[in-house]
């Protein structure tokens, strides 16, 4: 039997003067790790390929990166937004739209959660340290180990991520300035860090529409983040037996 094939979203950066998409190895090895063969989904796809790759796929996990403009969640420039790309804007909410009409199992993490909820109608923090009263600390970065665990996170009971951990509370790494100020409607709330931010969400009646703000890609030593990795692996192989 083969195994699933999941598209991972790739970044974008210049290096000596020359445009160049990237992916941390971290997220192509935990894809594997779970059985699964990973394929990069490059940026600058016009929709029409994007639909055409996403239909070979049979999961599409949306990776870390830099920050959404604000425009797209009507807000207002602010300092410490940085490395917008307007291109990955475009691309990710085209395939966000697309995965939630056709029940492709996805998971995002970090960027991706956020760009799930504005794909869904909710709006963000452009920095949750300014604008979030009592926040704790969510930027461990950029010189602090990336397995670090930072803060924990509760787990809300009864949910798929729940089901999926098997933990009412976790410690976690924690690599974002921004995060969710209105969840979209359409998300349901799975996990919270200790300020109250939104840790977890997923999308109901979804085969498989999850996303959190952490980076489990690099928490494989630890059991619950492995398991999160092979939850969404069997379902994207039940989608390709379907």
């Amino acid at each position: 039997m083969y195994p699933a094939v999941i598209g991972i979203v790739t970044s974008r950066i210049l290096r000596n003067h020359m445009t160049n998409m990237y992916l941390n190895e971290a997220y192509v090895q935990a894809v594997v790790g779970a059985g699964a063969a990973p394929l990069l989904i490059p940026l600058g796809l016009p929709e029409a390929a994007l639909r055409q790759a996403v239909g070979r796929v049979d999961g599409v996990l949306f990776s870390g990166g830099g920050d959404m403009a604000p425009d797209r969640y009507g807000s207002q420039p602010h300092p410490r937004v940085a490395e917008v790309d307007e291109d990955r804007d475009r691309l990710e909410l085209a395939l966000f739209a697309q995965v939630l009409e056709d029940g492709t199992p996805f998971l995002g993490i970090c960027r991706g959660f956020q760009v799930l909820n504005v794909a869904m109608g909710g709006t963000l923090y452009e920095d949750i340290t300014d604008q979030h009263p009592g926040a704790i600390r969510h930027d461990h970065y950029p010189n602090i180990p990336r397995d670090h665990l930072a803060h924990p996170v509760q787990i809300i009971e009864e949910t798929h991520l729940a089901r999926i951990l098997g933990k009412p509370v976790l410690e976690v790494n924690s690599l974002h300035h921004q995060g969710i100020r209105r969840l979209a409607e359409g998300l349901k709330a799975s996990a919270h860090a200790p300020d109250g931010i939104v840790e977890g969400v997923e999308v109901p009646k979804h085969p498989f529409g999850l996303a959190v703000q952490w980076h489990p890609e690099w928490l494989g030593a630890h059991a619950p983040m492995r398991a999160l990795f092979q939850a969404f692996v069997e379902a994207a192989d039940k989608e390709r037996e379907q």
